[in-house]
């Protein structure tokens, strides 16, 4: 497994613009895919975008597809979150996450850190 920290989360008005980041330890971040996921009060973690280790695939969420990126610089062992366009219903604590091996699937992802909050005000 990979070791992951946040950072990048604050507070922002809507319309507005953030970038996380997400940095692994490991030597193995280049073959993990990584993930973003959000979890907003009072309701499940729900995943918002993931990128292959290539960087050839990248797949997002309906509700941040057009507005949020993700991308990777594996010599600098970091995944990214571009977050523009923000709205209200962004605000949450987003969590990167590892998968060794990805599927497709959400529910791959098994290396989690610890969430950084994003808030996003009127």
């Amino acid at each position: 497994q990979v070791q992951l920290v946040e950072s990048g989360g604050g507070m922002v008005q809507a319309g507005g613009s953030l970038r996380l980041s997400c940095a692994a330890s490991g030597r193995t971040f280049s073959r993990y895919a990584m993930g973003w996921f959000r979890q907003a009060p009072g309701k499940e973690r729900e995943f918002v975008g993931a990128i292959n280790w290539s960087s050839t695939i990248t797949t997002y969420a309906d509700p941040v597809k057009g507005r949020f990126t993700i991308s990777r610089d594996n010599a600098k062992n970091t995944v990214y979150l571009q977050m523009n366009s923000l709205k209200l219903e962004d605000t949450a604590v987003y969590y990167c996450a590892g998968a060794n091996r990805w599927s497709g699937r959400p529910a791959d992802f098994d290396s989690w850190g610890q969430g950084t909050q994003v808030t996003v005000s009127s």
